[in-house]
């Protein structure tokens, strides 16, 4: 049995450097797929962007390009050469090994991924700009196929306690929930979180990539040019 799969299940277990880097991947073909696939640049930028991401982290660059590396070996990303392009680019690949999700589910996933733990209510706000969900009991239904997925579950509900006002959700990718970081944001309650808007520009996360890839076509020129 391979040391990243889950016993029994064939789930690919992926760390935490992995899971942001392939959420970023997802949210970016989701939120700005003008700007998709992404250079090495845009997708180091993404993973250590300020908003929508819990914690904030500060990766290097080779942190991000050695999990984007194990996750092509997983099959979940590759990296393409596009014409006239200058750059290899990455893309995700989940639909190879994950060809069941839906849109929504992988919205959710991909907010999980970037955000931690959350309550339905966070998820069904922070997923708005991938898949809008009309109420709750839609965003729970995506949820529940998640938590019911075979071979094994991809999501589990953690009921409230501890500390913790109302259920919130993690994902499993990364083993059980307690091999997760923890989150540095406080869930509130559903009535709150479901009434909560965006304040983020939706241009902002594709100025952050037009950003990051024009710094890598300038470090190219350099080079080329010996400077």
């Amino acid at each position: 049995m391979s040391e990243d799969e889950e016993p029994d299940t064939g789930i690919p277990r992926l760390s935490f450097e992995e899971t942001r880097v392939l959420g970023c991947l997802l949210e970016k073909e989701m939120t700005t797929p003008d700007n998709y696939p992404l250079t090495l640049n845009a997708l180091h930028s993404a993973c250590n962007q300020s908003s929508n991401r819990d914690p904030v982290t500060d990766l290097g660059t080779d942190e991000v390009e050695s999990a984007l590396e194990d996750l092509r070996y997983k099959k979940l990303a590759l990296l393409v050469h596009q014409a006239g392009a200058r750059v290899p680019k990455a893309k995700h690949t989940i639909e190879n090994e994950f060809p069941y999700l839906e849109k929504a589910e992988l919205a959710l996933v991909t907010v999980l991924f970037l955000r931690g733990q959350q309550t339905l209510g966070e998820l069904r706000q922070r997923t708005e700009r991938m898949h809008p969900f009309a109420d709750l009991d839609r965003a729970q239904a995506s949820l529940n196929k998640l938590i019911e997925y075979q071979p094994a579950p991809l999501v589990k509900e953690i009921p409230a306690g501890g500390g913790r006002r109302v259920v919130t959700f993690v994902h499993l990718f990364s083993g059980g929930a307690e091999n997760l970081p923890v989150s540095s944001e406080t869930p509130v309650p559903e009535a709150a979180s479901a009434e909560v808007t965006s304040d983020e520009p939706t241009w902002r996360e594709k100025m952050e990539g037009e950003i990051a890839e024009l710094r890598e076509e300038i470090e190219t020129l350099k080079r080329q040019l010996g400077v």
